[in-house]
């Protein structure tokens, strides 16, 4: 149960690997995490491959369920031009292209991006899934929007959909990652939406069933706030660490975060504590 992001392996009897954020979204739910220059950019990326990232996460958009934020596809591609550049001159780390639309994904392919993070799990990329095939890149696919059942079934149910369309589509199943959602399912009938959250933490190791890699993506976000009265993403920081600790002890390959530093340290004592490769 493993995959690959450019050169970096993770999964199953591996070290927790680092997911470094970098958003050049204005509208991004977490405004510490925006940078607005290349110079910003090109800062932030070499600090996070400082302080431990495997791999850059870089968002043109943000995705976040509750925000109105949707700007048109040629203006996420520009912002991704500019930032892709930045972070190559930077730094060697693998780059993940945080999108789900054509146009800005076909742009960081043609970049060299080494993954596409797909909050949709593909429904809106099935028309170049041939070209994403053919650039060799890693898929994160994610689950979002279960609103009656059993959420865990049901997140197990849309993964495996979009895993075999990734399939069928000619994607080698070493170059999946699946992802189950956390704050991107807010309707359900039966559960509030930081509880489904929680079940996802919970339950993670039932996710794992699937057979890829598990990517957690916990880093500020509103349910932190929620249980914790952190209503400012900005004082979500101890919050988001003991997430990411526990996610660890769950079983996930892959930790998305906005803190690199710190959440190293947090992997690094959950990992040990569970008998998991630590990062040197």
């Amino acid at each position: 149960m493993r995959a690959r992001i450019g050169r970096v392996e993770v999964g199953e009897g591996l070290p927790v690997r680092l997911m470094g954020v970098i958003n050049v979204s204005p509208e991004s739910f977490y405004k510490g995490s925006v940078r607005r220059s290349p110079e910003e950019v090109a800062r932030a990326a070499s600090e996070m491959e400082e302080q431990g990232a495997d791999v850059i996460d870089l968002g043109a958009m943000s995705s976040a369920p509750y925000l109105e934020s949707w700007i048109d596809e040629e203006t996420e591609a520009e912002r991704i031009r500019w930032a892709l550049k930045a972070i190559r001159d930077a730094t060697d780390l693998p780059v993940s292209v945080d999108s789900f639309r054509p146009r800005p994904v076909l742009e960081a392919l043609r970049m060299g991006a080494e993954a596409v993070n797909d909050v949709y799990g593909l429904a809106h990329l099935k028309p170049v899934l041939r070209e994403i095939a053919e650039s060799g890149a890693a898929l994160v696919l994610m689950a979002r929007d279960v609103e009656s059942g059993d959420v865990i079934e049901g997140i197990i149910r849309r993964l495996r959909a979009s895993v075999e369309a990734a399939l069928d589509a000619g994607i080698e199943e070493e170059r999946i990652l699946i992802d189950p959602g956390i704050g991107f399912h807010r309707n359900h009938r039966d559960l509030k939406w930081y509880q489904v959250d929680l079940e996802i933490l919970r339950r993670l190791r039932e996710i794992r069933a699937l057979g890829r890699p598990v990517l957690i993506g916990c880093s500020r976000k509103s349910f932190i706030g929620k249980l914790t009265g952190r209503e400012d993403p900005e004082q979500r920081l101890y919050g988001s660490i003991a997430s990411e600790a526990i996610a660890v002890l769950q079983g996930a390959d892959v930790v998305r975060t906005h803190n690199v530093r710190e959440t190293l340290d947090a992997v690094r004592m959950a990992s040990a504590f569970i008998g998991r490769p630590v990062r040197g």
